[in-house]
């Protein structure tokens, strides 16, 4: 009998329907052919299967007749290999008339985007959007100090401005990839048996004022503690599975590609920073550049109309820069955004997704806002939960290889 396929799961749902406790089905939801491949890969002691990139690289490999032991240890961490090539040929393609540069400019962005769409479909982690993120903030600092400084319109302290905001942009990205703070599995290290923790996860006392360190209003001592049919473990509330790091996070809000790493009650408020500090910077050396390449024209018609900015290559190279800085400041500018709004109503990317999915949420102020009315105190209760919730205790040792 020929199986019946439903439609692939939502966010908070376990990898399969097979092992979810709280709902039996009929059917299996999930891609089983995927599972069964994983299954005998795992058997055989072979590695996951490679990306587009990592495939494309090791079959020229082979037609080099490069060994394989060559690249092999090198195979999973190919993908940060085509954005060193992407961006300086695509920006200086796109430097040299103005067509060009307006069909770049479009076309990059949805190349991108396809590529998200295409490893966000198989749940796979790749290094291709950190890399984008870090070559790109390095290539445009290496423009900043060959084309931009040599003309003296930047004085030493602008100078000085733009290293310390690039600085503390990637200090504060390697605190935020030091973990978004997982689950403790206590209840494997004691030897609880899946039945019982069912069990206690079901019938949890109220009074209870915390749990893997988040403290709990009697709003959120109410809301039932959920076993992660994954994991194994029982999830406090405001927790969830992210299926692409494969672990339970606490407060999770979201998966984000451009860290590699989930947000979560650990980096939430230094994922934010992260946002504010690049941000400043992007938007102070946009100016100093804009200044330097179009002096006669304000800073806010300077990117619609600058005559005679492609009349030298290395005028229109930094001009061309500008617009791609502003493409990507403008993406991560909404993304701030709607971190400050969901902050603001004590509301998480994931909770709103979900409140959504099951009708429960309310859509605001054009959508931009999903209000669940779940955790709200208030503005400035929600803002002082947040700046003061706990980072420290429950955060699981994170090893330095996994950082990237």
């Amino acid at each position: 009998m020929k199986r019946e396929r439903f439609k692939p799961p939502h966010p908070d749902d376990p990898l399969c329907c097979c092992g979810d406790i709280d709902q039996q089905r009929e059917y299996c939801c999930c891609d089983c052919e995927e599972l069964d491949d994983a299954c005998e890969r795992l058997l055989r002691g072979e590695p996951d299967k490679p990306d587009i990139f990592s495939r494309f690289i090791s079959h020229m490999a082979d037609c080099l007749g490069l060994p394989c032991c060559a690249i092999g240890p090198l195979r999973l961490e190919l993908s940060v290999l085509p954005p060193m090539v992407l961006i300086p040929g695509l920006l200086r393609v796109a430097a040299i008339n103005c067509i060009l540069g307006v069909v770049v400019l479009t076309a990059l962005p949805g190349l991108v985007l396809w590529y998200y769409y295409v490893t966000h479909k198989r749940k796979r982690r790749t290094l291709f959007f950190l890399s984008l993120a870090l070559f790109s903030l390095a290539y445009m600092y290496y423009l900043f100090l060959t084309e931009i400084v040599p003309r003296g319109d930047v004085s030493n302290l602008q100078l000085v401005t733009v290293t310390t905001g690039m600085t503390l942009t990637l200090i504060s990205l390697v605190r935020t990839k030091q973990g978004p703070g997982l689950i403790k599995s206590q209840s494997l290290a004691l030897g609880i048996n899946s039945s019982s923790i069912t069990n206690q996860s079901t019938n949890l006392p109220r009074d209870s004022t915390s749990c893997n360190g988040i403290s709990q209003s009697k709003g959120e001592q109410e809301g039932k503690k959920k076993l992660c049919p994954v994991c194994r473990l029982v999830r406090p509330p405001r927790a969830g599975h992210c299926r692409i790091c494969g672990a339970c996070v606490l407060r999770m809000d979201h998966h984000c590609v451009w860290i590699n790493s989930c947000v979560g009650q650990a980096n939430h408020r230094q994922f934010i920073l992260t946002l504010l500090l690049f941000l400043l910077t992007s938007f102070y050396g946009t100016n100093l550049v804009l200044r330097s390449v179009c002096p006669r024209q304000s800073l806010f018609t300077a990117m619609l109309y600058c005559p005679g900015v492609y009349n030298q290559y290395s005028t229109a190279l930094c001009f061309t820069c500008v617009w791609y800085s502003a493409i990507i400041t403008g993406g991560l500018l909404h993304l701030f955004i709607l971190q400050i709004i969901n902050v603001s109503y004590n509301v998480t990317e994931r909770e709103a997704q979900i409140a959504l999915r099951n009708k429960t949420g309310r859509r605001r102020f054009c959508g931009l806002v999903v209000e669940t009315g779940v955790y709200s105190r208030g503005f400035l209760q929600n803002w002082i939960q947040f700046l003061t919730m706990n980072t420290d205790e429950n955060e699981s040792p994170f090893p330095f290889t996994d950082m990237v």
